[in-house]
């Protein structure tokens, strides 16, 4: 239930009332079947129209149209200036349907041979959604005239919604506006059917009124980029990005080159080449205040994705440590072990200078940090900073005392 509105499916069914494709004296003009040459060019010009027509002249039809007989339902295509450009404009309208999520089907006969396109109404739609009350089903608010009693029903009891509306205030306690929109979004939708008083708001204190006021700006800022980076994705161009970096408490400038975008932890990540230093590394989307992507020769990339990059791979190797909203800590572990996992633990870390046995590690969550680092069962043991140290001191101990023992 992505996207705004209170529609099944891709469209409304209160809009798709007045989707029926006009007859064709109408789209003429009154008491002429000739179009003017205004009446043409605004037949012709809007791409919206013609997805509009075709959707319903599919709709209303059973079984597989052919091309020719779509023709008739859909004005636009009535002005196309040949048999090859109706063609070409069929075709690409058909396919960036489809790209929407619209399942259009060809069929076709035994031969192979393309005998007409299909789209059947109950894929197209989303089911009827009811209410299990004390007795029955609430019966769901159907617009019949159409053919929409071929509709599917899903009937919640009222348990089951509120456990929905409970998971939705859930996603929104997260605090990231984009889940917030979204859950507020699929709410509204599910409001047009049951009874969920979700596109009401309840009164607000003036601390929640700003709260929301900020959680809106947060969002179009971080669609803002997100668009950006996608473009800056799509076309492979080197981008720069001011990047808020809580270590140093300051914004600094990057060049990157975007591989992917993942979501993880409640927060979008970019995960990008650095040029300064040739690695690719992540940085959250709402840290980023402005993104520019390089003008220069727009159609032709800058760069290449590494041909083994995986950004599935590169999302699930983040650690938990390293996630969160805290600000980062420097922590210095002793290696003191040789077994093979206090071998692989030790890759993970940064050299530090002149301590062979000691490796440097970025630490957002300690509490993961020492619970990690109190699995090596003494091969590894925290030096820095104090409080990981304490942290870590405090499990064993925890540990300890479960068990019958002291430190």
């Amino acid at each position: 239930m992505t996207g705004g509105g209170r529609g099944k499916g891709v469209h409304t069914r209160g809009a798709l009332d007045n989707l029926r494709p006009p007859h064709r004296e109408h789209s003429m003009g009154r008491g002429s079947r000739t179009p003017g040459p205004r009446r043409a060019r605004a037949a012709t010009g809007s791409k919206l129209q013609r997805w509009i027509d075709l959707l319903a002249a599919l709709l209303r039809r059973h079984g597989a149209a052919p091309l020719e007989e779509l023709v008739r339902d859909v004005p636009a295509y009535q002005h196309a200036p040949s048999r090859g450009a109706l063609r070409r404009t069929f075709e690409r309208d058909k396919d960036e349907l489809r790209a929407f999520g619209i399942p259009i089907a060809t069929i076709s006969d035994a031969g192979g041979e393309v005998v007409g396109y299909r789209l059947k109404a109950d894929q197209f739609y989303l089911p009827y959604l009811t209410l299990m009350g004390e007795r029955r089903a609430t019966p769901p608010r159907r617009v019949d005239r159409y053919g929409y009693r071929a509709l599917a029903e899903l009937t919640f009891d009222a348990d089951e919604l509120e456990a929905v509306a409970e998971a939705a205030r859930g996603v929104a306690a997260l605090g990231d506006p984009m889940l917030v929109e979204l859950a507020a979004s699929a709410m509204r939708k599910l409001a047009f059917d049951l009874p969920v008083d979700a596109a009401a708001p309840a009164a607000e204190s003036s601390t929640s009124v700003r709260e929301s006021a900020a959680v809106r700006v947060g969002l179009a800022a971080a669609g803002a980029t997100l668009e950006a980076l996608d473009d800056a994705l799509r076309r492979r161009k080197r981008t720069t990005i001011e990047y808020y970096a809580i270590g140093p408490d300051a914004v600094r400038e990057r060049e990157v080159e975007p591989f992917g975008l993942f979501f993880l932890g409640h927060h979008w990540y970019l995960a990008a080449r650095d040029s300064s230093s040739d690695l690719v590394k992540n940085f959250r989307v709402s840290r980023i205040h402005r993104v520019t992507v390089n003008s220069a020769q727009p159609g032709t990339p800058d760069y290449d994705v590494p041909a083994g990059f995986s950004l599935r791979e590169h999302a699930r190797s983040r650690q938990a440590w390293e996630l969160g909203d805290a600000a980062a800590l420097d922590a210095v572990v002793e290696f003191r072990g040789a077994s093979g996992p206090a071998y692989a633990a030790r890759r993970l870390g940064e050299p530090v200078a002149d301590s062979p046995s000691r490796r440097r590690f970025s630490v957002r969550r300690l509490d993961s940090f020492a619970r990690w680092l109190l699995s090596f069962a003494g091969e590894v043991a925290p030096v820095s900073p104090p409080e990981l140290v304490e942290a870590y001191h405090a499990l064993a101990d925890a540990a300890l005392a479960a068990h019958g023992g002291a430190r």
